[in-house]
């Protein structure tokens, strides 16, 4: 257990070696081999810059810009770089976020706000939108009507018969985190604009590697400002820009739409707040090493790592259409690879790979849709794409010999009887013992996998939450302070 605040202070370099030995026990995020969650782009020397970028403005606070000029002038070069790269023109604005979801969440606000006749405002998404789009409404009080999807991209037909007089933002995806492709953000658009609604395009996953495939003879469709109809867009740094977590980009079309992104409150005795995000303070760390990373790698650079990063998404495509087991579900045309199974439980392949140093991220049944194995692809993947395929194979070979995951019958029976109200504290511990989940451990998943995927959402859901709060607590009560 790790003593937050001891008695007498610590030295440096023991602190050091401390969280260094944390580290250790973390899934790698540079190697080529961690297809979720981190973004590599296998350059020398990025992340020493990025760290002294960050150093240098890790105490300036995002709070006051006129009392930090600089961390002003990162932001606007910032945003004026996504509008160049986004179909901004001279009339765009923009505002960087901490991350996708509160972009977002401040899309939907911004649209949310600009129509306070409206009491039960709602937003229209097609069924593959992020699962932010449903944290945001939640979060904002707006209605949140769910579009099925044809052939995983949005259906602009059914979406502009979900438009109703209520209706305050129409979303598409560029592209869908869960499959990587693209929705016809054109159409989706146009019937967007034909009812006077704003149309946001989250292209928090893939914004800043798609105009770039697009150079380098990608056939995928125009999704950005450009497209008539598109009154904001949002694109993660962190992501494909290879900046350090947490900054996005959220882009308005002008001013006028961006306006009621903003809170402000001066009715109380102390400064008047003014926010163009969810947080108050923010520090500039993050902002300053996105900026020192887009300055390094440039516009010649970020094409070099769209260039790495296509060629590695074929040759995993090919690794898999090679495999007998497995089959591609989504066409790999981003840099998403999403894999389905046939006679192979899915989710011993995905602990099977994971022994074979291949991290992958299951994806549980919807709807008509499969589970299925979601391979988020970077520049770093093209130095170990190659060894891919024969791990695959072997990894099908042995999730084969394992067969699929036997839960005991009164799992099976609680997946199928259990309400989610019904989840306590003492519930979650009695199931992470039985599927031999030691508070904090990590390993084998097939069987809770299993579990979570035959368990209805709403179920699942509170699952996870019970779950989740079983790990985030201290090992032991704190003490009182002296």
């Amino acid at each position: 257990m790790i003593d937050a605040l001891p008695d007498a202070g610590v030295p440096a370099d023991q602190i050091l070696a401390e969280l260094r030995a944390l580290r250790a026990a973390d899934l790698p995020t540079h190697g080529g081999k961690l297809f979720a969650y981190v973004y590599d782009p296998g350059r020398d020397g990025l992340d020493e810059l990025a760290h002294a970028a960050y150093a240098i403005s890790a105490h300036v606070n995002g709070l006051d810009p006129t009392a930090f000029p600089s961390l002003l002038a990162m932001e606007n070069a910032l945003v004026g770089a996504a509008a160049r790269l986004l179909g901004g023109d001279a009339a765009t604005v923009g505002t960087v976020t901490s991350g996708g979801t509160e972009s977002l969440l401040l899309a939907v606000k911004a649209a949310r706000d600009a129509h306070p006749e409206i009491a039960r405002p709602r937003l229209v998404i097609p069924s593959t939108a992020h699962a932010a789009f449903a944290k945001a409404a939640h979060y904002l009080r707006v209605e949140l009507d769910v579009v099925p999807v044809r052939e995983l991209r949005a259906d602009p037909v059914a979406m502009a018969a979900a438009i109703g007089p209520d209706t305050v933002l129409v979303a598409a995806s560029a592209p869908s985190y869960a499959h990587g492709v693209l929705d016809p953000v054109a159409d989706v658009a146009a019937v967007a604009a034909e009812r006077g609604v704003r149309c946001h395009v989250d292209a928090c996953f893939g914004g800043w590697v798609l105009p770039y495939l697009r150079r380098l003879g990608a056939d995928l469709p125009a999704f950005d400002l450009s497209v008539p109809g598109v009154t904001s867009i949002s694109v993660d740094l962190h992501k494909y820009a290879y900046a350090p977590k947490g900054v996005s980009v959220l882009l308005h079309a002008s001013p006028e739409l961006r306006m009621p992104q903003y809170f402000a409150h001066a009715d109380w005795p102390g400064y008047t707040m003014i926010n163009p995000g969810v947080s108050s303070t923010r520090s500039g760390g993050p902002i300053a090493a996105a900026l020192a990373t887009l300055r390094h790698l440039g516009e010649h650079g970020y094409l070099a790592l769209a260039q790495t990063t296509r060629d590695a998404v074929g040759t995993l495509a090919a690794a898999v259409r090679d495999t007998d087991g497995v089959r591609l579900y989504a066409p790999p045309e981003t840099t998403v690879i999403c894999l389905a199974t046939d006679g192979v439980d899915l989710f011993v392949l995905a602990d099977e790979l994971a022994a074979r140093g291949w991290h992958t991220q299951p994806q549980m049944a919807y709807r008509d849709m499969p589970e299925t194995l979601h391979l988020t692809v970077t520049a770093a993947v093209g130095a170990t794409a190659g060894e891919f395929a024969p791990a695959l194979a072997e990894a099908v070979h042995a999730a084969r010999r394992r067969g699929p995951v036997e839960l005991p019958d009164d799992l099976r029976g609680a997946a199928a009887s259990l309400t989610p109200t019904a989840v306590t504290p003492e519930l979650i511990a009695t199931l992470a013992g039985q599927l031999g989940l030691a508070e904090g451990a990590t390993g084998p998943m097939a069987a809770v996998n299993s579990l979570l995927n035959i368990a209805p959402p709403p179920l699942r859901e509170a699952l996870l939450a019970g779950f989740l709060s079983l790990l985030q607590r201290p090992a032991e009560p704190a003490g009182q302070p002296v």
